[in-house]
């Protein structure tokens, strides 16, 4: 990764960079969505390591992805643009859904969302191989302890994205996310995502309701975000990946800063399914459960605790 320099007059270094910043992360949100690509991705943390197969194909203007679970209860996913079938073999069960908000490796930023470079600064720190293929390496260093940092590596050719470490304040490494095998390239197959979806007899399909609203119409407000935070989707769902009648509906509001997010969730108060406060992580991701009233408040994220506390302190029930 080569930075611009120009020292020609104050402050010209500083906005080189930062445009070359800029067209090094779109480079990798291009080549997640654009490229052609297949291999196994794990994803390790202290106490777990889990294994996918990843397939995607761009064709034109047309995407298609499978990720199927190598570990655990079978199940894949099956992506055709913003559609997406989570398919579970054993409970004949495939769950359609409109595809996440939230950016999913190997993309990283989401929906090519730059104000990312607010909370974050790209620090270059050289070239590495990972899964045979040389990488360019930098630092998505936090601006505040708000979030935690993220080390990159991106295939030198493409832009893809081969690996994402986050990072705790201390530089431990909190999770990790990499391809261990990869093959670039090749022509798009989408009957390979296609096929499958139409054999879906004796399956039951669920298209669980997911009705937009808004905090303000339901009753809640937020004092205040944290700083870098926005709200990029609000709605009424279930949280139950089968769709049973009885299903719990949770009210889900979704915050990011460009690269990370935060979701926070209310749902009636259960004493047969909540009790005291939770405060617990896996890997980055951090989850604080609280009781407010007649209301249980679950926030969770790949944030330090602290600013969990911060979303749960600031919400509020409107007067």
């Amino acid at each position: 990764m080569a930075w611009s320099q120009d020292t020609g007059a104050p402050g010209a270094e500083a906005r080189a960079r930062a445009l070359d910043a800029r067209s090094w992360l779109t480079r990798l949100h291009e080549a997640a969505s654009q490229r052609n690509y297949h291999g196994t991705l794990v994803v390790s943390t202290a106490t777990s390591v889990t294994s996918s197969r990843v397939t995607h194909f761009a064709d034109g203007d047309q995407q298609y992805e499978s990720v199927v679970a190598l570990d655990g209860e079978a199940r894949s996913m099956l992506r055709h643009n913003e559609v997406v079938h989570t398919v579970w073999p054993r409970a004949r069960v495939a769950v359609v859904e409109q595809r996440d908000v939230r950016a999913t490796f190997p993309a990283v930023v989401a929906g090519g969302d730059l104000r990312v470079l607010e909370s974050y600064e790209l620090r270059p720190l050289g070239v590495d191989r990972i899964a045979g293929y040389e990488a360019e390496v930098a630092l998505l260093r936090a601006r505040d302890g708000l979030r935690f940092s993220q080390r990159l590596w991106a295939e030198r050719q493409t832009g893809l994205l081969l690996r994402a470490d986050i990072l705790a304040p201390n530089g431990q490494m909190l999770e990790s996310a990499a391809f261990s095998e990869l093959a670039l390239g090749g022509k798009p197959r989408p009957a390979m995502i296609l096929e499958p979806l139409r054999r879906l007899d004796g399956y039951r399909v669920v298209r669980p309701a997911v009705l937009p609203t808004s905090l303000d119409s339901e009753g809640w407000r937020l004092a205040s975000l944290p700083s870098g935070f926005r709200q990029v989707q609000c709605a009424k769902r279930t949280l139950d990946p089968n769709g049973g009648p009885s299903a719990p509906v949770v009210l889900q509001s979704i915050y990011s800063d460009g690269l990370t997010h935060v979701s926070l969730f209310v749902e009636p108060f259960d004493s047969k399914r909540h009790q005291g406060e939770v405060v617990g992580s896996i890997g980055a991701t951090h989850t604080l459960m609280t009781r407010r009233d007649d209301q249980w408040v679950t926030v969770m994220g790949d944030v330090p605790i602290d600013t969990l506390k911060q979303f749960a302190t600031a919400l509020e029930r409107k007067r």
